[in-house]
């Protein structure tokens, strides 16, 4: 069964009630680190995600939809990008979303938030998580320290990637 989410523009992920930033430098150009995060079976290196796929044809932007299922696959969400900037002369790609249905009750908002940008060494990742549970979902004291943990996962293995990325 699926549930619908409530949609949302960029300000929420300043203003959720639950969010998570992973902001780190990696050593990759901002192209490449783009180039992963927007290829067909992204995030492939996060173990808590068992698959992303989009579900609109390249190119993307503003309307791309896109599906994912967290690991082991029980869970899944469908996704609408409401944001997507690429600005090749300054380097600088950023794109948002937020999920439109969900098979899990409980969860009334979702989205995140990607932007890359050039380093002296690299590129500098931000990648904003925003949520809101309602009804029949734990409460946030419950599930801020699950969410981190799983979200520090996240980061763990994206740092690690793009470390030993070559390619």
């Amino acid at each position: 069964m699926a549930y619908d989410l409530q949609p949302f523009d960029e300000s929420y992920f300043d203003t959720a009630p639950m969010k998570y930033t992973i902001d780190v430098h990696i050593p990759v150009a901002p192209e490449t680190a783009w180039a992963e995060f927007t290829r067909q079976n992204t995030l492939d290196w996060c173990r808590a995600l068992n698959s992303v796929t989009y579900t609109s044809p390249a190119p993307y932007g503003v309307g791309t939809t896109r599906s994912v299922a967290l690991a082991p696959g029980v869970v899944k969400m469908d996704e609408y990008f409401f944001l997507w900037d690429e600005d090749s002369e300054t380097s600088t790609y950023k794109h948002g979303f937020h999920g439109v249905r969900a098979n899990i009750p409980g969860l009334r908002k979702f989205g995140e938030y990607t932007e890359v940008s050039p380093t002296e060494h690299g590129s500098r990742l931000v990648w904003k998580f925003a949520m809101e549970l309602g009804g029949t979902g734990l409460p946030p004291f419950l599930s801020g320290p699950i969410a981190n943990g799983a979200f520090g996962t996240v980061k763990t293995d994206t740092v690690k990637h793009f470390a030993t990325f070559h390619g």
